[in-house]
């Protein structure tokens, strides 16, 4: 074990972080802290590197073993290039080859014993130099630059000129060459490219040391770690596993914990049915038996209801008419800005109802495309046709869309006026924003706040084409799959940019990738899509076409046919347990109906036995309590019948 937290517990104010949380981190293992937004992932890391104080508990980092950390947000020193800022992740042995430098210098100079203690002293420096890696340190510097999306070229821009994406990148190319024993990674693959996220997934599954990471990226969690570590009110729990491991075993309990309760309830309604209908029958024994039942209740201990994710957004997406069947045409579409061709001679369609999700490295045009769809930036060359009836709901990753001044409420306010207040305030409370916060400013808002609210502006669209730029950006893992499902269950036509791996395969029946200037098409998901990329890529860079979209289905699989037979023995089974709940409620009725009516009868022979002359009657009593005895002996029976019928 090389971290351990121990009973931790954190409050800001009010409101709790983490109450009694512990976990552990073994040498060498990747882990992943994951949780809704605020859930308190960040203050946790900043916990166990005492950036942020406990209110108790303790942290203990295995003696000797160096920790190192990435946040969100990088401040970097001004003065150097980005090389020169990695480069100092190589102090030390920067240092040691000086020294050995100077001592090949000196060397020439001396003689006898001072020669021979200068030699050992060169030969342990060489000795540990070689051991570090030191004659590879260079390469190694260069390897992670390129890895994290840097081109040499740009080796030389000064820090202080880069966004704050790049800055970040550059923080992790400085961190992963410290090679500390155990990495605290918070969000790594923001800011990067896919290729650039393939490569780190590959640098940390072979990293020597332990990694600690939260990220919103299932994909990414999915290749890395091996335990996930969750932390959900408060609580923290480990898992085994991956990240779908995790998913699986935390809906399988979920899925246990509901059906215990909803099992619970069910019991406890009917044992109150049970127990009401005892006492209605008003015989001695059913009154015990109904005493000794409301016992055995109230000794039942309440499951607690699982409960639901914390202010989880609800909404579905729906266009308000359907478009014709060829929604875009774009025809011999460049783009260049300046000397940089983005691309060039672009030919390709989408139909009706096709999701299609366009991928690439940073750079290359994808956002630039999605402008000129919608008439941000016109086209170098080329053209586009948009189909009949075609309206398009715009999502701006920057959300340019939305008015900085203005506050949430008026935001929406404005561009639907015919919305009533009502209305307004229960769509923002989809997304999560209730009561005063629904006056907060847009300029105010974090990145996840603005997306919710450009979220919350495109459902009212009722677009029936929806244009999506990096839509789930800043959006927790509950978050995304929430928008998964309302773009799943979407009738109309999609086109996004994505480098949510995760999401594309959840959500794309097609990929474009751009790449050397041009579009290839891949008819699939992106486990399709990485199936047949080499050769793909390679056909069309050769040859040098434009991508055009053929109109395809997909062909139903083996496995598809298996689950319609699996399918079709479940209905079987359900009839055959439908038709045998259906003969025990006849036959209960039918009890139910007989007790009433002896019971009836008791209560007339009762009756009857009041009349003078009936008690007068010697006969006629003797009748009358033999009828009464048959028809308790019959009610005994019934009454059993019953509560073994009604106990089923």
């Amino acid at each position: 074990m090389i971290l351990a937290c121990h009973n931790i517990n954190k409050f800001f104010g009010e409101q709790l972080i983490v109450k009694d949380g512990a976990f552990h981190i073994e040498d060498r293992e990747k882990a992943a802290l994951v949780g809704v937004n605020g859930a308190g992932k960040s203050t946790i890391l900043k916990m166990i590197i005492k950036e942020e104080p406990l209110d108790s508990g303790e942290v203990i980092l295995t003696k000797g073993k160096t920790l190192g950390y990435l946040a969100q947000q990088q401040d970097l020193e001004p003065g150097r290039t980005i090389y020169e800022e990695v480069k100092t992740a190589k102090a030390d042995i920067i240092e040691l080859e000086q020294q050995i430098r100077d001592i090949e210098k000196e060397l020439k100079l001396l003689k006898g014993k001072e020669l021979q203690n200068r030699l050992s002293t060169y030969n342990r420096l060489m000795s540990r130099f070689e051991s570090e890696n030191g004659y590879a340190y260079k390469s190694e510097l260069v390897g992670v630059l390129k890895g994290l999306g840097f081109q040499e070229e740009e080796f030389d821009k000064q820090t202080a000129t880069l966004s704050g994406g790049q800055k970040t990148r550059v923080s992790l190319g400085k961190l992963l060459l410290t090679k500390p024993d155990i990495l605290l990674l918070d969000e790594p693959t923001n800011h990067l490219d896919l290729n650039s996220i393939t490569w780190l997934e590959t640098y940390l599954t072979n990293y020597p040391g332990a990694v600690l990471i939260v990220s919103h990226d299932r994909f990414f969690l999915n290749r890395v770690v091996s335990k996930v570590i969750e932390i959900e009110n408060g609580a923290i729990r480990m898992y085994s596993g991956n990240y779908k491991a995790y998913a699986d075993k935390k809906q399988q309990i979920r899925d246990a914990m509901m059906k215990e309760y909803l099992n619970q309830q069910h019991e406890i309604k009917h044992q109150e049915a049970v127990i009401e209908k005892l006492r209605q029958f008003n015989r001695e024994k059913s009154i015990r038996r109904a005493q000794s039942r409301e016992k055995m209740l109230n000794k039942i201990t309440p499951i607690e209801k699982p409960r639901e994710a914390a202010g989880e957004m609800h909404f579905s997406l729906e266009p308000s008419c359907i478009s014709g069947n060829d929604v875009l045409r774009v025809e011999g579409l460049s783009m260049s800005f300046g000397s940089q061709t983005l691309f060039r001679n672009v030919n390709f369609e989408i139909r009706r109802g096709e999701h299609v999700a366009v991928i690439g490295d940073n750079g290359t045009g994808k956002t630039t495309l999605l402008k000129i769809l919608n008439q941000v930036h016109p086209p170098d060359t080329g053209s586009f046709t948009l189909g009949s009836k075609v309206t398009i709901g715009y999502y701006d990753q920057e959300h340019h869309v939305l008015h900085e001044q203005k506050n949430i409420f008026d935001e929406i306010s404005d561009e639907y006026p015919s919305l009533t207040n009502t209305q307004i305030r229960s769509t923002l409370a989809a997304f999560q924003f209730t009561g005063d916060d629904v006056y907060k400013l847009i300029g105010d808002l974090s990145g996840g706040e603005k997306g919710r609210v450009s979220l919350a502006k495109l459902m009212l669209s009722e677009a029936n084409f929806l244009i999506l730029d990096e839509p789930t950006n800043h959006l927790d893992i509950t978050s995304k799959e929430i928008l998964e499902k309302a773009l799943n269950d979407y009738t109309g036509t999609l086109l996004y940019v994505s480098h949510d791996r995760y999401f594309i395969n959840q959500t794309a029946t097609r990929i474009l990738e751009l790449v050397s200037q041009t579009f290839v098409n891949y008819i699939g998901n992106y486990d399709y899509y990485l199936e047949k990329k080499d050769e793909l890529t390679k056909a069309y860079a050769s040859s040098g076409s434009s991508s055009t979209v053929p109109s395809n289905g997909k062909p139903l699989s083996a496995g598809a046919a298996e689950s319609v037979s699996e399918g079709k023995l479940s209905w079987q089974e359900q009839k055959e347990l439908q038709a045998k709940e259906r003969k025990r409620q006849n036959e209960l009725k039918k009890t139910e109906e007989r007790i009433a009516a002896l019971e009836d009868r008791n209560t007339e022979i009762d009756e009857l036995m009041t009349r003078k002359d009936i008690y007068s009657n010697s006969v006629k009593c003797q009748e009358l309590s033999l009828e009464k005895a048959e028809k308790a002996k019959e009610l005994e029976e019934l009454y059993e019948r019953w509560e073994e019928l009604a106990s089923i």
